[in-house]
């Protein structure tokens, strides 16, 4: 089944990759790896979860900005490849704006790693990290980062 497939019957439309916030790109090309940059939970344009997780942001509502800053990674993946030729998702970093004491970063980044098995199966198996931040850009509750393996 193609990932675009998939992407509707789960009613996910990928939208168009943000436009940075600085002086670099969605993501960059290298041989059969598409490395795309740090991805904020961003829809139409607005932040969907801005403060600290664990604080102003439940876990619930982390997970779900880090679902969607999974979408706006595989949108970035659009740039400079098709989402159609992801291989396999390498490794997946996610970053949590997390309150003082706060220690679910893992359970928030679920929400990103099983949105990538859901939509690409076992090509969407990956390792990963889950790291606690002291503020992210724009205090965005979370931000993502992939690598991907793409066919030629």
């Amino acid at each position: 089944m193609s990932v675009a497939t998939k992407l509707a019957e789960l009613g996910i439309e990928i939208p168009v990759a943000s436009r940075p916030l600085a002086a670099y790109v969605p993501a960059v090309k290298v041989g059969q790896f598409v490395y795309t940059s740090g991805q904020l939970p961003m829809a139409g344009g607005e932040l969907a979860a801005v403060g600290k997780v664990g604080g102003d942001v439940t876990v619930e509502q982390g997970y779900e900005a880090a679902r969607l800053c999974a979408i706006n990674c595989l949108a970035a993946v659009n740039t400079v490849s098709d989402m159609e030729k992801i291989i396999q998702v390498v490794k997946v970093t996610g970053f949590v704006n997390s309150a003082p004491g706060f220690t679910g970063q893992p359970q928030v980044m679920n929400g990103a790693s099983e949105l990538l098995v859901q939509v690409l199966g076992e090509c969407g198996a990956h390792a990963r990290s889950a790291v606690g931040m002291a503020e992210l850009p724009r205090n965005a509750a979370v931000e993502v980062e992939m690598i991907f393996l793409m066919s030629e």
